[in-house]
């Protein structure tokens, strides 16, 4: 997926109250303050935070495409090759992240997950 930072970007921007902001010179994306992604724009790489349970489950079942963060990992932070994942499948993902930081009543008021559509992933 060529131009994954600008795609992440656009998807990202669609959940409520998501900010672009940087984290360690990064680009990441907040909800009300709290991280649910990152993405790099030289590696075809995004970091998600995710529930431990789906964490453990695409790492097994996918290694190549996914893989714990050093440390933080053990707190559901995930790294995604964005190079390698359908983009139906990363917008779901980043649905759950943004669940993951969101508060309870801005996720609830959102049940829906945003009609953005990742559109083209191939250049």
């Amino acid at each position: 997926m060529t131009g994954s930072l600008d795609i992440i970007r656009r998807l990202a921007a669609a959940f409520p109250d998501t900010a672009e902001a940087a984290h360690l010179g990064t680009p990441d994306f907040r909800v009300r303050g709290k991280i649910f992604a990152t993405a790099s724009a030289d590696h075809g790489r995004a970091v998600l935070k995710l529930p431990l349970h789906i964490q453990e489950a695409l790492i097994d079942s996918d290694p190549t495409v996914f893989s714990l963060t050093p440390g933080w990992g053990k707190h559901g932070w995930t790294y995604v090759d964005t190079d390698k994942i359908d983009g139906d499948h990363l917008k779901d993902l980043l649905d759950m992240a943004w669940r993951q930081v969101a508060p309870k009543k801005l996720a609830a008021a959102h049940a829906v997950p945003p009609k953005t559509s990742p559109e083209t992933f191939d250049d």
